[in-house]
């Protein structure tokens, strides 16, 4: 059961995916999976020890990624308030022990960021009010679940920018190749358990597991699926431990009562309607070894047919039957997740195998990615080589994504959600005289400023947070950093501002350097002069 359920997760392409890429969900994924290890070993013998682990690994994952850190914990808790061999008092008790251990191991940062002065700390991206409670709660927590985040970029009541809501999400052509390929089979299998183990006593072990993975994988899934702010394919990730355990167990446990008739009927319908599902969301991928398909349907079929009689069969043929059915539930994902490992993924939304019809994503990138922006008029601004447009669609032709926004002057390069890079020409310029200055440049943005200074190798200083939409620095304090010589060129837009509902510091920075500043256009980049006044007076040190 471990191998295959080990097999499904390595195999899962949204997990190859975001194994190897630059982003914290590969270490949540592994926190929590832990705190699953802990969790089962705490149940077998009632170890209130394992059970502070689990609440220690739990707070650890918070401090990774959030709230999303606690969507396992419902069947985490309940798994061993059920299961655990200690008297119902033990239990609760046990319970609330590990929960302290899960408050003190995530929540130290929190206490040490709201208690620390605010004006000697970094601000907190994300957040309107420099509040680590405020972006924990709202931006970065309950905000992805409601729509309501002040200052994001999309969402909202309708699924906005980030895709409908609803329980089939998972199964569309944005998310159902990332993770969906053994979500049908895990749900039919995790029921199958449930039901071999309806007679069992309460301390059943292998009910307890049943109930901890499929309460992580329905809790999850749900709130993936009917999340109405931001949300993005690679989120799928935490879902893969769930659905390769639900699968390993579950397979294996039938095989196991093959010689009961409705075993093998359940096993020979999973193996079947998991070839049959891969099919369909291989062929979402028309053009993209269209045979493989083919073989997939085939292989589940022969398999599917084989175990219904493995009873009657010798032992070597069955033991090949079944083989052959594990091989048709994972050769779809395989692929998938091979296309995967071998294509390069840049871009802050990433998403696995190849181009898919209807989806967001493209291979090497999620919206606005390699795979969404090729190459072609209106995909790029001159004096970039790469960029990112607003979820859902391309950049203006000859634009960039902070064109037209509130106060921001036009002519920037790059977006928010993808650092582009900037001309030799942009480069040399931004260099002259980068001794002199603490930032050769400023931006609105994180991803813009990133480009630059990923580029040059010199400081770049972002505005207004990630989005663009946090105060700070603000006017005052930017107009101090102008006026000590600190910072030497302004790049013209980049961010999304106060257009999203968040402060509009960088839209009246915006608006004083271009009342203020000699611009200067170089391959389609508006760059502002901050020692070059259009009075002509001097400035800076």
């Amino acid at each position: 059961a471990g191998l295959v359920a080990g097999a499904v997760l390595a195999l899962t392409p949204v997990a190859v995916l975001m194994f190897r890429f630059n982003n914290p969900d590969a270490l949540l994924v592994l926190l929590l999976t832990a705190a699953a290890y802990t969790t089962v070993r705490a149940i077998e013998n009632g170890s209130l020890r394992w059970l502070v682990g689990t609440g220690m690994l739990v707070g650890f994952a918070f401090l990774t990624k959030s709230l999303q850190a606690f969507l396992p914990l419902p069947a985490f808790a309940l798994a061993y308030l059920v299961a655990a061999p200690v008297d119902l008092g033990r239990r609760v008790r046990d319970l609330l022990v590990a929960g302290v251990a899960m408050v003190a191991a995530g929540g130290w940062w929190v206490a040490l960021v709201e208690l620390w002065p605010s004006d000697s700390r970094p601000y907190i991206g994300g957040s309107q009010t420099n509040s680590a409670l405020e972006l924990i709660l709202g931006y970065n927590g309950l905000g992805r679940i409601t729509g309501d985040e002040v200052g994001s970029v999309g969402g909202g009541a309708q699924g906005g920018s980030w895709g409908a809501t609803g329980w089939d999400r998972l199964l569309n052509a944005s998310y159902g190749g990332q993770v969906a390929w053994l979500i049908p089979a895990a749900l039919v299998l995790a029921v199958a358990l449930l039901w071999i183990s309806r007679r069992s006593p309460r301390t059943d072990r292998q009910r307890a597991a049943t109930m901890l993975w499929l309460g992580w994988l329905l809790v999850t899934g749900l709130v993936i699926s009917f999340a109405q702010g931001i949300i993005h394919e690679y989120y799928t990730v935490a879902l893969a431990p769930a659905i390769g355990a639900l699968v390993g167990m579950g397979v294996v446990a039938l095989w196991s009562l093959r010689d009961q008739a409705w075993a093998r009927v359940v096993l020979a319908a999973t193996v079947a309607g998991s070839a049959f599902w891969a099919s369909v969301l291989l062929s979402r991928s028309a053009d993209w070894y269209p045979a493989l398909r083919w073989a997939v349907l085939l292989l589940g079929t022969v398999a599917a047919l084989g175990i219904l009689v493995a009873d009657q069969l010798p032992r070597r043929a069955a033991l090949g039957l079944a083989g052959a059915g594990v091989v048709a539930m994972l050769l779809g994902p395989a692929a998938y997740s091979l296309q995967t490992a071998s294509t390069p993924h840049t871009g802050s939304i990433p998403t696995a195998g190849p181009t898919v019809a209807g989806s967001r994503g493209g291979p090497g990138g999620g919206m606005g990615g390699p795979g969404a922006m090729a190459d072609g008029p209106g995909m790029a601004p001159p004096g970039m080589t790469t960029g990112q447009g607003m979820p859902g669609g391309p950049l203006p032709q000859g634009g960039t994504a902070a064109q037209g926004m509130q106060g921001a002057p036009a002519g920037g390069m790059g977006g928010l959600l993808d650092a582009a890079t900037p001309s030799d020409e942009v480069q040399a310029l931004l260099l002259q005289d980068a001794e002199r200055y603490t930032w050769v440049a400023a931006a609105v943005g994180s991803q813009t400023a990133a480009g630059y200074q990923l580029a040059t190798g010199e400081p770049v200083m972002s505005l207004g947070g990630f989005n663009g939409s946090d105060p700070w620095p603000t006017l005052e304090v930017f107009q101090q950093y102008v006026a000590d010589g600190e910072v030497h060129w302004f790049v013209g837009g980049g961010g999304f501002g106060p257009s999203m509902g968040g402060s509009s510091t960088t839209s009246e920075i915006s608006a004083w350097v271009e009342e203020t500043f000699t611009a200067t256009t170089v391959d389609g980049v508006t760059l502002y002069d901050l020692t070059a006044p259009l009075d002509g007076s001097a400035t800076g040190a």
